[in-house]
């Protein structure tokens, strides 16, 4: 079973820079709107992805935009340009708040979200608004525009039956990976964890068609395709009650992903932390986000809000990290 090929690319890949076009000083800080801190970190981290701020600084996307009211692209568009071109140190980012509805119904002006879950529906919308006017596009096709090429790779799920041994893959699109973090102590464990093979009994039992009934199958998971920016939430809700896992996984500043690739022969995907988010607080229902970015200047700066703060790496790597952004 092969990967269906797209019937058109909405995006030349060629067209995406993932260096920095150009080098400045951090930008602006960004004003707490009343429980926004999960929403600030996500628009620093985004704002500091290289490929993506290079793509909205150059105006692409608004300057052949016909979408009628809310368009993501557009506020984010707006967004970048002033943090990163304007002279103030602080930023309000009315126009996110004021749409939150758009971007996800959960969220309330007032209320604390969760930043995994306000970057999902973020990246979401982005997706949604580079796909306006285009309904009728083949599925493929979809994962060709700017933001799944961006932050987009593909997941192959092979299950083979313990019984015949006949083998099933599919594949699925990911903007990014939730990895479980009970056991794991560091992010590598991690990721060997989530690409071990998994037994699939009881009541997750696969229909096999060769043998035609419920049988035992084992599913190995692994990464297909690549992303440009690898998007990984280190799953810290221990239940349901919002207990949090507040240990320490370890990371690194440079991340290998040939070991967890479905052919892990070949030259290593290396890939470079540049951004990071933190939760601090004792249960996953309340506290505080900050996060940490390398600048366009190649400096790392903790934005804590209105703050931003010069910080070296060895700060950044000792942190209890909650998402991690790693670019190509």
């Amino acid at each position: 079973e092969r990967m269906a090929l797209p019937q058109s690319i909405l995006f030349p890949p060629e067209e995406i820079c993932m260096d920095w076009q150009q080098r400045q000083r951090p930008g602006a800080g960004l004003c707490n709107l009343g429980s926004t801190c999960y929403i600030n970190v996500i628009l620093q981290c985004l704002t500091y992805t290289p490929p993506l701020a290079n793509y909205l600084l150059s105006r692409d996307h608004s300057q052949l935009c016909h979408q009628q009211g809310f368009c993501m692209m557009c506020i984010m568009e707006a967004h970048v340009r002033k943090v990163l071109r304007s002279s103030a140190s602080v930023i309000w980012p009315r126009a996110v708040v004021r749409d939150l509805k758009f971007i996800g119904e959960e969220f309330e002006p007032d209320m604390a979200g969760d930043a995994y879950e306000f970057l999902r529906c973020a990246v979401e919308a982005m997706q949604r608004a580079c796909l306006s006017g285009s309904s009728d596009v083949d599925i493929s096709s979809q994962t060709t525009t700017i933001i799944h090429q961006i932050f987009g790779g593909f997941l192959k799920s092979r299950v083979t039956c313990l019984r015949c041994q006949a083998v099933s893959d599919s594949y699925k699109a990911f903007l990014h990976v939730l990895l479980d973090i009970k056991a794991p102590s560091s992010l590598t464990t991690a990721l060997e964890d989530f690409v071990t093979p998994k037994q699939l009994d009881g009541k997750y039992c696969f229909k096999c068609n060769k043998c035609e009934k419920k049988v035992t199958a084992s599913k190995k998971v692994t990464v297909h395709r690549v992303p440009r920016v690898f998007t990984v939430c280190l799953e810290r809700a221990a239940d349901h009650t919002g207990k949090k896992i507040s240990k320490i996984v370890e990371y690194s500043e440079y991340l290998d992903l040939r070991p967890y690739m479905s052919d892990t022969a070949g030259e290593p995907l290396l890939y470079s932390l540049y951004a990071l988010v933190v939760h601090s607080g004792d249960t996953c229902l309340d506290g505080h986000f900050f996060c940490y970015t390398k600048a366009s200047n190649g400096l790392w700066y903790k934005m804590d809000d209105e703050s931003v703060d010069n910080c070296g790496i060895h700060t950044v790597l000792r942190q209890q990290a909650y998402l991690l952004f790693y670019a190509r």
